[in-house]
């Protein structure tokens, strides 16, 4: 994956971030609530966190874009694909600021690039994890045809708690067969 796509669906752009990307950013990510709901997402959310997230956003390994509206150009939040060549899959992350929560573009966007690590990466297996916490989250994975695998309990380390992380998953040939 040398150069970072940009990848569109009917509502949303997801596009490479960017230096410029970072006001935007801050007050998005920063939230708490954001941050609660995920592993990688310090809280608080410094400048020097979004460009320490910009340049590994560079790893050849590593699909980061910003989910923006189609609309307005606005950023909305952040996806990317964790790719492990040697095993063909990748892991899926993704976040959206607050206040575009239930709207339908995580799920939007997550569909979008399971399309692209399949069709274009081919990928043979793609999967994703969600704090307990977080059904709505859960509720993405379902819809984009994910597979529930199981539940890792008190698997992580949040914020001096242990958490459950629930795993989704999904194959290729699954996938094509829901397209």
């Amino acid at each position: 994956m040398s150069t970072q796509p940009t990848l569109e669906t009917a509502r949303l752009r997801l596009r490479p971030y960017t230096e410029a990307d970072i006001p935007e950013l801050l007050p998005l990510i920063g939230t708490r609530e954001v941050a609660a709901t995920t592993l990688r997402i310090a809280h608080p959310y410094t400048e020097q966190d979004a460009k320490a997230f910009l340049q590994l956003a560079k790893d050849p390994d590593k699909l980061w874009l910003a989910i923006t509206l189609r609309s307005d150009a606005r950023q909305i939040g952040g996806i990317g694909l964790r790719v492990e060549n040697q095993h063909q899959h990748a892991e899926l992350g993704y976040w959206l600021g607050a206040p575009f929560w239930g709207h339908g573009y995580a799920t939007e966007a997550a569909r979008e690039i399971l399309r692209y690590g399949f069709e274009t990466l081919a990928l043979h297996r793609i999967f994703a994890s969600h704090f307990k916490h977080n059904p709505a989250s859960g509720r993405v994975l379902k819809k984009i045809g994910m597979k529930y695998e199981g539940c890792q309990r008190e698997h992580l380390l949040k914020w001096d708690r242990f958490v459950d992380s629930e795993l989704y998953g999904i194959l290729r040939r699954e996938w094509e067969a829901r397209e």
